[in-house]
C-alpha cells in the first residue's frame, strides 16, 4: 500500500463506519417549492430570481433542529448546500454580493450550520455545486478562456473560503461539475489546496477526479474495487423544499435502502428539504423517526454488519453479515414459519436480534424457522441472528444461472 494510499485509507475509517447521514438541500429554490432547479426549468429570467435573495427570512438557526433530527434517526454525518447551482451563496464569502450576509437573512447560515453539527456530535459535510446560473462567467466559460479563467478563480477562491473560515471540515461534497472537465476546473490544483487548508477531509468524485469515494445519486450501486461509496437519496422525487411532490418513500423503503448499503459496505445518505423558513416538513419527522426507533433496536446489524456475503434473492428478506454472523432481515413476514434457502454452512443458534431464541430445522437445502408470530414482530424488518459455524454463505440457485457465471453478479437487491 503506498502512502497515499495509506494516508486515505485513514481518512476514510470514520466514514465507512458511520452508514448513514444527512443531506440538506436549502436554498432560494425552496421559497418556490417547485424543485431546486425551478430557475433553469422554468427559465425564470435571472433579474426575477435574484429578488428571492431579498425575500428569504429563516427562523434563527434551524440546522439546529436538523442536526437533532439526525440524531435521532441514527445518522452519523451531515451535508448542507452552501451554495446550489442557482448560485447564491449561504455564507459571508467576500467574493459577491449574492449571499445570506449582503441579501437576506444577513447571517452566515453556513456558520450556523457547522456550529449545530458540532454540538450534536456529528461529522460535519459542506456541498458546493461547481455549476453557477447566476455568475456571468458560469455558462461563457465553455467557450470563451478569458471567461473560464475568471471563473475557475472565483470557484477556487469560493471553495478556499469553504476551507477556511470554518475549523474542521470533514466532506467537501462538490456536484454538477458541468460545463467543463478536470482540466477546464483544474480539479487537482483546486483539491491539492483543499488538502492543504484541511488534511484531513474527504472529498467525493464530482470534480471529475476520482478522488476519496464514489456518489451514485437516486440508485444503490456497490462502487468497484473497493473503493468507499455513499449512495445520495431523496425521500420524494426533490432535493428541494417541494410539497407538490407527494411521492414519499415510507420507513419501510428507507429500511431496506439501509440493509442495501451496508450488505455491500456503502453509505446512505438521505435527504431533506427543508421549508423557507428551515423548518422540518413533517413528513420527514414522521419517516425518520420511524427508522430511528428501528436502528436503536437493530443497529448492530446494520452499522457494523458490512461484510460480503454471497447470497440468493428471496422474497421474505436479505441478508448482513458480520464475521460468522448473518442478519436475515424479514421484510415481507411469512407468518408462522420462514424458510431460507440454500444456506450452506451449518447454522449454531437462531434468535431476535436482542431478544429470545428461535427454534429452527436445517438441512442441506433450507434452513426453517418454526413457531414464529403470525404478525411481524416488526412491520419495518424483523432482524434474525444466525450464528454459524463458518463465514455464512448462500449457495445460489441452479435455476437461476449457468455453472460459468460469477456468484456475486447474481446478489439482487
Amino acid at each position: 500500500m503506498t502512502a497515499e494510499e495509506q494516508d486515505r485509507h485513514r481518512r476514510l475509517e470514520w466514514f465507512r463506519a458511520a452508514r448513514f447521514g444527512m443531506f440538506v438541500h436549502w436554498g432560494l429554490y425552496s421559497q418556490i417549492g417547485r424543485h431546486e432547479w425551478a430557475m433553469n426549468r422554468e427559465r425564470i429570467p435571472l433579474e426575477e430570481y435574484e429578488k428571492l435573495a431579498d425575500t428569504f427570512r429563516p427562523l434563527r438557526c434551524p440546522a439546529r433542529m436538523w442536526a437533532e433530527l439526525a440524531v435521532e434517526t441514527g445518522m452519523r454525518y451531515i451535508v448542507m448546500t452552501t451554495k446550489h447551482h442557482e448560485g447564491y451563496c449561504l455564507w459571508d464569502t467576500k467574493l459577491t454580493d449574492y449571499n445570506s450576509m449582503k441579501r437576506g437573512p444577513g447571517r452566515d447560515l453556513v456558520a450556523e450550520f457547522v456550529e449545530a453539527a458540532r454540538q450534536a456530535g456529528l461529522r460535519v459535510g459542506l456541498y458546493y455545486s461547481l455549476n453557477d446560473w447566476h455568475h456571468p462567467d458560469g455558462r461563457e466559460c465553455l467557450y470563451d478562456e478569458g471567461a473560464r479563467k475568471r471563473f475557475v478563480e472565483y470557484t477556487h477562491g469560493l471553495v478556499r473560503e469553504l476551507c477556511s473560515n470554518y475549523g474542521k471540515i470533514d466532506i467537501l461534497w462538490y456536484d454538477c461539475p458541468y460545463p467543463l472537465g478536470a482540466e477546464g476546473w483544474e480539479s487537482e490544483r483546486l483539491n491539492a489546496m483543499v488538502r492543504s487548508l484541511q488534511p484531513d477531509i474527504l472529498i467525493n468524485n464530482r470534480s471529475r477526479i476520482p478522488e476519496d469515494f464514489e456518489t451514485p445519486e437516486q440508485h444503490i450501486t456497490p462502487a468497484k474495487g473497493g473503493r468507499a461509496w455513499e449512495s445520495c437519496m431523496t425521500l420524494n422525487d426533490s432535493w428541494g423544499y417541494t410539497p407538490i411532490d407527494r411521492n414519499y418513500k415510507n420507513a419501510w423503503h428507507v429500511v431496506r435502502m439501509l440493509r442495501q448499503v451496508a450488505s455491500h459496505g456503502g453509505n446512505l445518505l438521505l435527504n431533506i428539504g427543508p421549508a423557507p423558513d428551515g423548518s422540518i416538513p413533517p413528513v420527514y419527522r414522521e419517516v425518520f423517526g420511524q427508522v430511528g426507533r428501528w436502528l436503536q433496536k437493530n443497529g448492530a446489524a446494520i452499522y457494523d454488519a458490512s461484510d460480503p456475503m454471497v447470497q440468493d434473492w428471496q422474497a421474505t428478506g436479505d441478508f448482513t453479515r458480520k464475521g460468522n454472523t448473518a442478519y436475515f432481515h424479514c421484510n415481507r413476514w411469512p407468518g408462522s414459519t420462514l424458510v431460507i434457502g440454500g444456506l450452506e454452512t451449518r447454522v449454531i443458534s437462531v434468535r431476535y436480534l436482542g431478544g429470545p431464541a428461535v427454534e429452527f430445522e436445517q438441512t442441506a437445502e433450507r434452513l426453517i424457522l418454526k413457531g414464529l408470530p403470525m404478525e411481524a414482530p416488526d412491520h419495518l424488518a424483523t432482524v434474525f441472528e444466525i450464528q454459524c459455524d463458518g463465514e455464512p454463505r448462500q449457495r445460489l440457485s441452479p435455476l437461476m444461472r449457468a455453472p460459468d457465471e460469477d456468484l456475486e453478479s447474481w446478489y439482487k437487491h
